[in-house]
């Protein structure tokens, strides 16, 4: 059995009704908007997030309709977050298909992600748990900040690892605390575990998205997208900035202010990667996604009492710490 099956199956029923309300929430009879809408949810996607709040629920309890509402409201918002970033970064694609802003305009895209987070609101609001409503009224403001936040830093002329940290949690690592949150929270969990599983959700997603940066260092044969994509968007991830924090050389520090001014090519950004990789960029970010992955382990080591919701939890780590895409 694959990964994601294993993963999915103490909470297969569950997550199939997830996926058929979720479906219904992204349609609409409308012609442009249901076009939209369509083009979107043709993206699939593996659900990562939701199964982590199905999940954590039935580690608690027991999924409810408050559970699979948080679910819905959780992931229509990352989606609308993704169709306005996709307008903000002027990207074509978004995980191998034209995004709605290529495939329509901006100004469709825009609007469309603004009905997208108004659905968004329309169930959570079904939960009737003011914690929660609170809690995803939040998580909006910081995938917001942390939009802007990555945006100020790349024209701050500093190499902050500090700064990286703060963008990767406001960005990826927010959305996984309030999975793992509105998880408990529906499930009446305690105010102890409430806070245990929000520390999961958040050592989970710092992981994720320390993998997700690494995989810009290597050929797209491998792993489906350009190397140094992110470079060429202003970006200086994890790896690169261990590399110039160690091994300062002129040379290197003059590409990477490059990359923040918007002026490098591609034959400076191959040669930026190459130093990256001889200084030991990937192995220090892998080891930092190490001991991310061991403080997760904490949790299901302490609080994880049901042993298919353990197994799968595992499996879920495992599966984020080797993706390959």
């Amino acid at each position: 059995m694959d990964s994601l099956s294993l993963i999915r199956r103490p909470i297969e029923r569950e997550f199939t009704q997830f996926v058929e309300m979720f479906n219904a929430a992204m349609s609409h009879d409308d012609g442009l908007l249901g076009n939209a809408l369509t083009h979107i949810r043709q993206r699939g996607g593996k659900r990562m997030r939701p199964l982590l709040t199905l999940l954590i629920a039935k580690n608690y309890g027991e999924v409810s309709d408050v559970t699979l509402n948080a679910a819905i409201g959780l992931e229509l918002l990352h989606t609308a977050s993704l169709v306005h970033d996709d307008v903000v970064d002027e990207s074509a694609e978004r995980r191998g298909q034209a995004s709605v802003n290529a495939s329509f305009n901006n100004k469709v895209a825009v609007l469309v992600g603004d009905y997208i987070l108004s659905t968004a609101l329309l169930h959570v609001s079904m939960t009737g748990n003011q914690r929660i409503v609170e809690n995803l009224s939040q998580l909006g403001r910081t995938l917001a900040a942390g939009e802007i936040l990555q945006l100020s830093n790349i024209k701050n002329p500093d190499f902050s690892e500090q700064v990286y940290y703060d963008v990767i949690h406001k960005k990826t690592a927010s959305l996984f605390e309030s999975c793992a949150t509105l998880g408990s929270l529906s499930a009446g969990a305690d105010e102890a575990e409430v806070e245990q599983a929000r520390r999961f959700g958040e050592t989970l997603g710092m992981m994720f998205q320390i993998r997700d940066d690494i995989f810009d260092y290597y050929d797209s044969r491998e792993i489906g997208k350009p190397t140094g994509n992110d470079m060429t968007e202003g970006k200086l991830t994890l790896p690169v900035l261990y590399a110039l924090r160690t091994a300062p050389y002129a040379a290197m520090i003059n590409l990477a202010k490059k990359v923040k001014a918007g002026s490098i090519n591609a034959d400076e950004i191959a040669v930026l990667v190459e130093y990256t990789k001889q200084q030991g960029g990937i192995e220090y970010a892998e080891q930092r996604m190490q001991d991310f992955y061991d403080k997760s382990m904490v949790f299901i080591d302490e609080s994880v009492k049901k042993s298919e919701i353990r197994d799968a939890l595992v499996t879920y780590l495992d599966y984020v710490m080797k993706r390959h895409y």
